[in-house]
């Protein structure tokens, strides 16, 4: 059942995120487009929303040779081949060998890519790399075990990949010679803002501005907007608005040891579930660490994309939250439906 009220606000937005999840009848013309279709918009009584292209051509309407809608799921599957892909594979795949596993040209599967993840298949493979070297450093590796073990042919190059994102020593700077491209924009559950370097989100708070950014990163060059960084906004939006949708925003996190294994543990927490203070310490070996884990959950700059607000205490109560308990109730109110 297509809501609509909303899938109208989605078709006059152009968000690219509802692609997929209904299309858009233009009864004058006959024909059914995505949301996000660039083609001028109708009036609003010559519109109807099918929850599948398969309704709106049984009601009589041919799909659009512009935006080409029921193209949705062969790209949504596509882009899932190619990060089973890179995930499996021990070396970076080049992108004609993606390219060849989707039957995409190497430029139209690059487009689809990056509109669904924010990133092409390269940054998304040295993400993911990335997080590998950390996540084996937190394990107790060497860094050059962390380094190999990754993918990566030569440490070299690891360190050359690093050039890309906010190195720790940046974080530690304040973001000192990094970009961070933000917005505010309002939700459901009040104003957001959503800010990213080029390897991923940086912040995601409610209620906070310009002054707030700053004072987390006092040094960064801020910057409003951007068309990739919009791309990627509108993914974070559609994520806080529908929870448990797969999503692959990359993320630019960086804390100590300590607080990236709690926000390692946060990730694994389910929708619409919550563990305690305790639980978390307890999951990560350090079961007498429960305030420090509280501390942990506390400097996580990232709202709901780590899910601290999934966290409370041992006998159930809300406990606290940066946004405020009400907040904290409505989100874990939102995954719970």
């Amino acid at each position: 059942m297509v809501d609509d009220g909303q899938a109208w606000a989605a078709m006059q937005a152009r968000d690219r995120s509802f692609d997929g999840s209904f299309v858009t009848g233009v009864l004058s013309t006959g024909i059914y487009c995505r949301p996000s279709c660039a083609a001028r918009h109708p009036k609003r009584e010559n519109v109807r929303f099918f929850a599948q292209a398969e309704q709106a051509e049984a009601a009589g309407l041919r799909a659009c040779l512009r935006c080409r809608p029921n193209d949705v799921a062969r790209d949504e599957a596509a882009v899932k081949a190619v990060i089973d892909a890179i995930r499996m594979a021990e070396t970076a795949p080049r992108l004609d060998a993606l390219a060849n596993l989707t039957g995409y040209s190497p430029t139209h599967l690059q487009r689809i890519f990056k509109r669904e993840t924010g990133l092409s298949p390269a940054a998304y493979g040295r993400a993911l790399r990335t997080e590998r070297v950390k996540d084996a450093l937190a394990d107790g590796a060497t860094v050059t075990e962390a380094i190999y073990d990754a993918g990566y042919g030569s440490a070299s190059r690891f360190y050359e990949e690093q050039k890309m994102g906010m190195k720790p020593a940046a974080w530690k700077n304040g973001g000192a010679g990094v970009a961070v491209h933000w917005a505010n924009v309002e939700t459901s559950l009040g104003d957001m803002m959503v800010a990213a370097t080029d390897k991923g989100v940086c912040c995601l708070s409610f209620n906070e501005g310009e002054d707030e950014l700053r004072a987390r990163f006092p040094n960064a060059d801020l910057k409003q907007g951007g068309e990739a960084f919009a791309r990627l906004l509108a993914e974070v939006v559609a994520q806080v608005e529908t929870p448990g949708r797969p999503h692959n925003i990359p993320l630019d996190v960086q804390g100590t040891a300590f607080q990236e294994s709690v926000w390692q543990e946060l990730r694994k927490i389910p929708e619409g579930e919550t563990r305690s203070y305790a639980d978390i310490a307890a999951a990560i070996g350090k079961p007498k660490a429960v305030r420090a884990v509280g501390s942990a959950n506390g400097a996580n700059h990232v709202a709901v994309l780590i899910p601290c607000h999934r966290v409370v205490r041992s006998d159930g109560t809300m406990g606290g939250y940066a946004y405020g308990t009400e907040l904290k109730e409505r989100l874990l109110e939102k995954e719970a439906k």
